[in-house]
């Protein structure tokens, strides 16, 4: 029993000098920098390894940064992610703003059974479920028709009141967005 005691009172000691043994590592955290703030994703490599590393790799790469949310519905999502045709500095082309990826080969689906909810960060994909590649939308609210069909990667754990603000696109045009607002900047960790 004193063995036990103390391998938890090490355990307790260890996990209050790390700031917690089972905390996330930094990397595994996006901060996407808006015009009204930032926002944090607390990403998810326990479920879809692949999309996150992804994601960390362009992120890391500086391709995410100036890139417009091209499709942005009320009450469902704002998607953004195409680095080849959404890029606001370089290469802008609106008209095709949602068909590119980037220079990276699509990604097999990663489906969880992590639901949909407000502030869930999935990838966008084409009716290919293995066309993933570098476009995410960030839930504004519940999608369950979404659960086990697209991959989830995260979650915004700060700033959802900035998502809260991204303009919106046309109903009538599935979203599409004039004249949109951008990811000024992301970077892997908070």
């Amino acid at each position: 029993m004193k063995i036990l005691h103390f391998a938890l009172a090490g355990a307790l000691a260890l996990a209050s000098f790390t700031g917690g043994a089972l905390a996330q590592s930094n990397d595994d955290y996006l901060t996407i920098e808006l015009k009204d703030g930032p926002v944090v994703i607390e990403l998810r490599p326990d479920i879809a390894p692949k999309h996150v590393q992804r994601i960390k790799e362009l992120a890391a790469a500086a391709e995410y940064d100036n890139v417009a949310f091209h499709r942005v519905i009320q009450g469902f999502m704002a998607q953004t992610g195409d680095v080849q045709y959404g890029d606001m500095q370089e290469g802008f082309r609106p008209e095709l703003a949602g068909t590119g990826g980037s220079s990276k080969p699509d990604l097999p689906a990663e489906f969880s059974d992590v639901p949909f909810e407000r502030g869930t960060v999935g990838m966008a994909r084409s009716q290919d479920p293995n066309s993933a590649n570098s476009q995410f939308f960030i839930m504004f609210a519940p999608g369950d028709f979404l659960n086990g069909q697209y991959t989830v990667v995260g979650k915004v754990v700060e700033g959802m009141e900035n998502v809260d603000k991204i303009k919106r696109g046309d109903e009538a045009n599935n979203g599409a967005v004039s004249d949109p607002d951008r990811m000024i900047n992301v970077k892997v960790g908070k």
